[in-house]
């Protein structure tokens, strides 16, 4: 079997090493023939000498040269290029069979849209471009012939829970709804009182998954289920009372389908991100991806509740932007994502990230997405007003 070309946008993130990782368990299988990075030159100059990389992405353009000369002393030939141009192109390579997007929140829109413009095979772990630009992302992927394959581990899981040959029509599947499982992050059953103190570092230590630092933050705040339910929505074709939300402490089924004869399938699987990842990479294959074997008979318990919205706001906060559609979604990324990154510099408690995106959302008019140009308007004007709101609490 030809051995397939990946280009991995956010390759020194966890996903992206992760990605790598994969493809290191497969000699043969896998072509590296792209590797972007935000500003890890190091690590980016270091992967590309690994795999023989073709080409070396830096999103920070100051940051060329220094990559250029990391590449040299590291005797990789690898091209360079900077910028949105430069993961854009990256994204867009004729030779490229595969895309893994792992780039975190819009910042990875327009590479993601240029994989789905060019009919790319789509590994889908930036979920923001789902969330951000649902509707006009999915009729771009379908109509040049681009698949998209979930990587989150949730969406991951739903999509092995569907049928073979599953086309967006749960109806005619039997599927009644989708439930998607939330581990509840580090501070499940802290008293809620506390939660105004928490800092960075403890938002940060999930008690099962190795993350980034912002994804870290919204799976403390459950705004990452908020952000996942939107992103199903397109994902899946589902109307938005078909989809659920259940806490499952120990991350051990990662979602599940319930079918109207009163099945529900589950996956289930270590908390490892590499399984989603070798999944999708493969599809409709199987690979081995390096993780422990699942054993059961070790896990002593297997929990679910119900989340509660009024100590997880940000989860009610991604249901109302759901149900709610158009340019909210927009809204409600692009303002958590200026909030996140103000806790993280301890500018605001981890409180006032629900109370900064939820004023956010009062106080601009939701109107319709037509195209990239909208989204960006949208994302712009609140981030703008999430920012001046930052200001104002800190």
């Amino acid at each position: 079997m030809k051995s397939e070309t990946v280009t991995i946008l956010g390759a020194t993130g966890s996903v992206g090493t992760s990605t790598l990782d994969v493809i290191g368990h497969n000699p043969g299988s896998y072509r590296v023939t792209a590797l972007t990075a935000n500003r890890n030159t190091l690590r980016l100059a270091e992967q590309c000498a690994h795999f023989n990389a073709e080409l070396a992405v830096i999103a920070d353009p100051a940051l060329e040269n220094e990559l250029y000369s990391a590449l040299k002393a590291l005797g990789s030939d690898a091209a360079v290029m900077s910028g949105e141009a430069g993961l854009v192109a990256a994204a867009g390579l004729p030779e490229v069979d595969i895309v893994m997007a792992a780039i975190v929140g819009a910042a990875g829109l327009k590479s993601t849209l240029r994989a789905a413009e060019t009919g790319k095979k789509v590994l889908l772990a930036n979920k923001e471009s789902l969330v951000i630009a649902g509707e006009f992302f999915a009729k771009t992927a379908h109509r040049n012939g681009a698949r998209i394959l979930p990587v989150d581990s949730e969406h991951n899981a739903i999509f092995q829970a569907l049928p073979a040959g599953f086309e967006q029509d749960l109806e005619q599947a039997g599927v009644e709804r989708i439930i998607l499982t939330a581990s509840g992050g580090p501070f499940l059953d802290m008293p809620a009182e506390q939660l105004s103190q928490v800092t960075p570092a403890q938002a940060c230590k999930h008690p099962n998954w190795d993350m980034g630092r912002k994804i870290s933050v919204d799976s403390a705040t459950l705004m990452n289920k908020g952000l996942e339910v939107i992103e199903a929505r397109w994902l899946f074709n589902a109307a938005p009372d078909q989809l659920e939300v259940l806490i499952h402490p120990q991350s051990i089924v990662h979602s599940m389908v319930a079918y109207r004869d009163g099945s529900v399938l589950a996956q289930l699987g270590t908390p490892d991100m590499r399984t989603p990842i070798a999944h999708a990479l493969a599809w409709p294959r199987r690979i081995e991806s390096g993780v422990d074997r699942l054993n059961l008979a070790q896990e002593s318990d297997l929990s679910f509740r119900q989340p509660d919205l009024e100590r997880f706001p940000c989860l009610g906060l991604g249901f109302e932007a759901m149900q709610v559609g158009e340019s909210a979604p927009v809204m409600l990324n692009a303002a958590n994502e200026v909030a996140v990154q103000a806790f993280l510099e301890e500018r605001i408690t981890f409180n006032a990230i629900p109370s900064l995106v939820g004023e956010v959302m009062q106080n601009l008019e939701v109107s319709g997405i037509n195209d990239l140009d909208d989204v960006l308007m949208h994302d712009k004007a609140a981030r703008t007003r999430a920012m001046e709101l930052v200001k104002q609490i800190s």
